[in-house]
């Protein structure tokens, strides 16, 4: 696998891997964000995607979802219209995917590869995604330059992510590791996180150019996360891909 691969950060996602449906299993965050996630990643495509729109707002477009996991997110966008493949380097995560979208009678291309061989390939996607990823990379600067190059000109790309704040530490890694146990120890590493000013600069070095950004807070009293405008500790952002520009 390509250098932005970290074998470490697979194996504690590996661990998981049977449970990655279970919405009060150790991936219990991920099942609460998902909502508010794919709301705000509709409103990005349809204003920056002039075809994203209708009954099947994704209707037409080529997605990839970059980190996929179990298919949390890949389900929902071949829901809503879209052409999915999803990709991650760990084929446990790969197994529970496809078995899981075979049940719901959903066709996804779940692949083991990482965003730098789709690139090497040449296929190119109207929307890319990488939720919940680039904090587990070694070389974020690469993992940008890869989700830039698989993505169309004028096509679309959103992360999701945690800031490099004291706020995100406690929330992400005190309080969600150690004190709530929504997920295992060592989960995230503090140092990796990206402040929004980080991420926006490495995508702008690459040819994406931010288009929005949004904070998500979580509502403990209704168990639910919201979009917010501070992104001092979970935060989204969404970059279009210039027609021409950047190192990509």
């Amino acid at each position: 696998m390509a250098g932005t691969v970290d074998r470490a950060e697979l194996d504690k996602f590996q661990a998981m891997a049977a449970r990655w449906w279970d919405p009060h299993g150790p991936l219990r965050p991920l099942h609460l964000m998902n909502p508010v996630r794919i709301d705000w990643l509709l409103q990005q495509c349809r204003t920056h995607l002039p075809w994203a729109g209708g009954r099947r707002p994704l209707g037409g477009l080529t997605v990839l979802d970059v980190g996929c996991g179990g298919g949390l997110l890949a389900e929902p966008l071949a829901r809503l219209g879209a052409t999915v493949t999803g990709i991650d380097p760990e084929p446990a995560n790969l197994e529970v995917a496809a078995e899981h979208a075979r049940a719901a009678g959903l066709a996804i291309e779940y692949r083991a590869a990482t965003a730098e061989e789709v690139a090497a390939e040449g296929r190119r996607f109207d929307l890319v995604t990488a939720l919940e990823v680039v904090e587990h990379v070694p070389d974020p600067d690469g993992f940008v330059r890869a989700l830039a190059a698989t993505t169309r000109p004028g096509g679309l790309v959103v992360l999701s992510t945690l800031s490099r704040t004291f706020a995100a530490w406690v929330a992400a890694i005190v309080a969600a590791e150690y004190l709530l146990g929504w997920l295992p120890r060592g989960t995230h590493a503090w140092g990796r996180f990206l402040k929004p000013s980080e991420l926006a600069a490495r995508a702008r070095a690459v040819g994406l150019r931010p288009v929005g950004l949004t904070g998500l807070a979580y509502e403990p009293a209704f168990e639910r996360f919201t979009t917010c405008r501070d992104p001092a500790i979970n935060y989204m952002l969404a970059a279009v891909r210039d027609p021409v520009g950047g190192n990509a």
